[in-house]
């Protein structure tokens, strides 16, 4: 986890002088679209991040009870494709938006 940390406070930190460039030739910085990108950039962490621990669970709850291998993996899809449908959403959003 703190490795990932890191590396986002990295990427972050090398893409910080982007901003203090001078505008392009309109003049003007189009906000929405910048929000836009971090707003789907911190959903996509997030549901990767997500789906990685419900299939992690899952595995370990199979290894613990083969027996219950049906209701694991009716729970684990049920999760994984609600955790997926944040990301669609933020990806509606962003487009009625921008």
């Amino acid at each position: 986890m703190k490795k990932q940390l890191m590396l986002g406070l990295l990427t972050l930190g090398l893409a910080a002088p982007v901003f203090a460039q001078e505008a392009a030739a309109s003049g003007a910085v189009n906000w929405p679209v910048v929000a836009a990108v971090f707003a789907m950039a911190i959903a996509s962490v997030g549901c990767g991040l997500a789906q990685g621990r419900a299939t992690a669970a899952a595995c370990e709850g199979l290894a613990r009870n083969p027996g219950a291998a049906g209701g694991i993996r009716f729970a684990l899809i049920l999760g994984l494709a609600l955790i997926e449908s944040l990301a669609l959403y933020t990806l509606v959003i962003i487009f009625l938006n921008v």
